[in-house]
C-alpha cells in the first residue's frame, strides 16, 4: 500500500486510535494498522471478528480499543 493510499485511509477513518484506523462501512467496522497495513480486521457492529489478518494478541488489542471507543463510531 502506497503512502498516498495510507493517507487516504487515515483521512477517511471515523477514528484513529493508537495507529489503528477504524472506519464504518456497510454496517461493519474496518480496522487497519496504519504502521503495518498488511494487518487488518473486519468487525461486526458488536465487535465480533468477521475477518482478520492480525494475530491473536493484536486482535485482542484492537478489540479493547473498539470497546473503549465504540461510542465514537456510528455503526
Amino acid at each position: 500500500m502506497s503512502e498516498a493510499e495510507l493517507k487516504a485511509v487515515a483521512d477517511a477513518a471515523d477514528i484513529i486510535v493508537n495507529g489503528y484506523a477504524f472506519s464504518v462501512s456497510e454496517g461493519c467496522i474496518r480496522v487497519l494498522n496504519l504502521g503495518s497495513p498488511s494487518r487488518a480486521a473486519v468487525l461486526s457492529s458488536t465487535g465480533e471478528v468477521l475477518e482478520t489478518s492480525m494475530d491473536d494478541i493484536e486482535l485482542s488489542i484492537v478489540n479493547d480499543y473498539f470497546r473503549r471507543n465504540r461510542d465514537f463510531l456510528a455503526a
